[in-house]
């Protein structure tokens, strides 16, 4: 790893470089209070901390009560470190005033120090974005080699199911591997990042067996990182002899602050075209999958989950399988009035037509399994989830809906739900024995 590689790859939320930034934080936060006279500076601090809460709370009332940017709450720690960094910063700017040289250096580079300590404390409270270039949307993943499609299956792999049929041979890598590649985007022309990928220890072997096929859709903003569905597998795969699904982690999005809604519009290009054709087609001719939709599952956290749902009810030719981890109930929810103007030119029936709710009612889908996951503290995204959870099942999907305990929209609800999803779908995919429903 290079350089520049190893400073992306800094850990952000457990290592060194947040206790240091914390403590000189607070380090330059003591600094600034101490300052005399004592009574006078006292109304002082009073004043500019006091301010700064003030502008907190407009920032939150502007961006999550008035125009609701996120589509939900942010978190009570989140809204802390928010309105904490903010009351830092104003007393940082007091303290530019009739001040020394000294006093006032410090006080400039408290700014700076206060907004990174904000931002670090806001992000590992989500705990999604680990590395300084997760959060910053750089990726140190390099590209992977892959194994070309074994076609029919081979005498030490004869065909049924896989846990009856695999034998792991001695050599077996104790995990798999993720990596990079660049799908290439011939017929929908939409624009997106190298997609992750991840092989379980299965595919790493001499003669490796075909596997069950997972793409996985992340949140936005995000960025197609395995790694979280990696750690879910690996410890699924270790269970069973090495055998997981080869993944696929596609980009949506294209760009991390654009929301092309899964779908084909003249306002973000031909998103689902990419994820339904471009993907899929390089999947089969790139990866050694089973060439069945049977052991296809389509997935996603957040964003990626409402996206997730809305292809399995419009492509039952290619998905037998879906999981929805804190998706969104439908297409755009966060921004509603603006997806209705700028999407569908303000035509109110296709945009309904476009909600998965609508995508589902009067459709039947016979042996398809869908999974529903949400942290049980997520109270935005609590009621779409058992809404969609209970239109699916009356759709006729095996559904199995299930609550993250004490989880929010945050990376536990992510983990714990990837968990739980393989639980239920490895005897789907061949990998497990089958179990009673």
């Amino acid at each position: 790893m290079d350089g520049l590689d190893a400073l992306w790859a800094t850990d952000i939320v457990d290592g060194p470089v947040i206790i240091v930034v914390f403590t000189l934080s607070a380090l330059a936060l003591v600094y600034l209070l101490l300052r005399p006279p004592i009574r006078r500076w006292a109304l002082t601090t009073l004043i500019a901390v006091s301010a700064g809460a003030l502008v907190a709370v407009l920032i939150w009332f502007v961006t999550v009560r008035t125009f609701n940017l996120f589509g939900m709450s942010l978190g009570h720690g989140t809204y802390l470190w928010l309105a904490a960094t903010c009351a830092g910063i104003s007393l940082a700017i007091a303290n530019l005033w009739r001040a020394r040289r000294l006093r006032r250096s410090v006080s400039a580079a408290a700014v700076v120090l206060f907004l990174v300590a904000g931002t670090l404390g806001i992000n590992a409270g989500f705990g999604l974005d680990r590395t300084l270039g997760s959060l910053l949307g750089i990726s140190t993943l390099k590209p992977i080699a892959l194994t070309p499609p074994s076609g029919a299956p081979t005498a030490s792999h004869p065909a049924g199911p896989l846990w009856r049929n695999w034998t792991p041979p001695a050599g077996l890598p104790s995990a798999g591997t993720i990596g990079t590649q660049v799908i290439p985007n011939t017929i929908s022309g939409f624009s997106s990042r190298p997609a992750g990928i991840y092989l379980p220890p299965a595919a790493l072997v001499p003669d490796a067996p075909a596997l069950p096929l997972v793409v996985m859709l992340m949140g936005q903003p995000g960025n197609p990182d395995p790694e979280y569905i990696a750690a879910t597998l690996d410890r699924a795969a270790a269970r069973h002899g090495g055998l997981a699904p080869i993944v696929i982690v596609a980009d949506q999005l294209g760009d991390p602050g654009l929301d092309p809604l899964c779908l084909d519009t003249a306002a973000y290009g031909r998103a689902e075209t990419f994820l339904t054709q471009d993907v899929v087609n390089w999947a089969r001719e790139n990866l050694n999958i089973i060439q069945d939709r049977r052991y296809w599952t389509i997935a996603g956290y957040s964003n990626g989950g409402q996206c997730a749902v809305s292809l399995a009810a419009k492509h039952p030719d290619l998905w037998s399988n879906v999981i929805d981890i804190s998706g969104e109930e439908f297409l755009g929810s966060e921004i509603q009035a603006a997806t209705l103007r700028d999407v569908f030119g303000g035509d109110q029936a296709a945009y309904d037509a476009q909600k998965p709710i609508n995508l589902l009612a009067g459709h039947h889908y016979p042996g398809t399994v869908a999974v529903f996951t949400v942290g049980s503290d997520d109270t935005g995204f609590i009621p779409g989830q058992r809404l969609l959870a209970a239109a699916a099942e009356k759709a006729g999907m095996a559904v199995t809906y299930w609550e993250s305990p004490n989880g929010g929209h945050v990376l536990p609800a992510l983990t714990d739900g990837l968990d739980k999803a393989f639980q239920v779908l490895y005897p789907q995919l061949g990998l497990a024995p089958p179990t009673a429903r």
